[in-house]
């Protein structure tokens, strides 16, 4: 029976990947080890108390002690997917600290008890952000330079050099993803689509940074769980793999949208703020290398975003900030 070990699986699409790895593979012992920081939904898997398969251990990654006492009491792990992290840029802006000790020294702490267990596949989280803005028409390969522009990019980018410092060092098998903007149902409200819907259902307006123009392309959660599984099953060790929708949309157009299937006027419901510091204008991302591994978004962003507002009516919550774009 293969042992996975999952880091942030409270999350949002830690979580996601948690329950459909448990729904789609029978002979497997997953554990869940994740610190319940803020944006952590641990209610959503309360049903998974009674599956056998399933083991939660609250910990916090950049505490060697609490990660090499989790190898030595579940592991060793055939798996390792590294979700855990700190992701919200206007959080970094204002406080990096937290993002160096889950991103940096978090990243460092698992792959130092990794290693020491001499097998096993890594898969590491990361973003299409470390590239900084992307020129209009272009997409990049996984061998583009990293050139972040936040403290959140920063950190995420210093996590990818430390894992392929690890295979290039060491040799230990792992990939990196990289992906566009993730969306869906349950996402805790600070990115852009949950937090302009809560903020609609909630009587407010969305607040757009700048013009709105920036563009950002979207892929819906359940087609990303599914690319992720592919390259863990699949993917090349030391190879980076870029999962991306190609469905680019300004932000404006993206808050029109939630406007009108929350039936708020466009002119009731947006409003634009002041732009944040080093605000990437586009990300684009080349994911042919995956998509020859079989997968494919299947999800169109018109369901998925119906999709996501019939989620947030029907379990209404507050938006957490007050600026959001992905």
């Amino acid at each position: 029976m293969r042992r996975l070990l999952v880091t942030g699986g409270c999350g949002f699409m830690g979580g996601a990947y948690v329950r459909h790895r448990l729904d789609e593979t029978s002979d497997i012992r997953l554990v869940n080890f994740d610190a319940l920081t803020y944006a952590a939904q641990p209610e959503r898997l309360t049903d998974l108390s009674g599956d056998s398969r399933y083991t939660f251990v609250r910990g916090d990654l950049s505490d060697p002690e609490a990660v090499r006492a989790l190898f030595t009491t579940h592991g060793p792990f055939d798996s390792v997917v590294h979700f855990a992290a700190e992701t919200h840029v206007d959080r970094s802006l204002k406080d990096a600290m937290p993002f160096i000790r889950s991103n940096v020294i978090g990243t460092q702490v698992l792959l130092d008890a990794f290693r020491a267990q001499t097998y096993g596949k890594l898969i590491h989280i990361s973003t299409d952000e470390v590239y900084g803005p992307v020129a209009v028409g272009t997409y990049l390969k996984e061998d583009a330079p990293l050139r972040p522009r936040n403290p959140y990019a920063a950190t995420k980018a210093a996590a990818d050099h430390l894992v392929q410092a690890a295979m290039r060092s060491f040799g230990i098998d792992a990939c990196i993803v990289r992906s566009v903007n993730v969306y869906g149902p349950g996402q805790y409200p600070e990115k852009l689509i949950p937090l302009a819907v809560t903020t609609l259902l909630h009587g407010g307006k969305i607040p757009l940074y700048g013009d709105g123009l920036q563009v950002r392309d979207w892929l819906f959660v359940d087609d990303y769980v599914r690319g992720v599984c592919t390259i863990e099953e699949q993917g090349k060790p030391g190879d980076i793999y870029h999962l991306s929708a190609r469905d680019e949309r300004p932000n404006r157009e993206v808050a029109e949208a939630i406007c009108a299937l929350c039936e708020v006027p466009v002119a009731d419901g947006i409003e634009l703020v002041d732009d944040r510091p080093g605000h990437d204008r586009r990300y684009g991302l080349d994911s042919s290398a995956v998509r020859a591994l079989g997968w494919e978004p299947v999800t169109d962003f018109g369901s998925g975003l119906r999709n996501t507002v019939e989620y947030f009516r029907a379990h209404p919550r507050k938006p957490a900030s007050a600026t959001a774009d992905r």
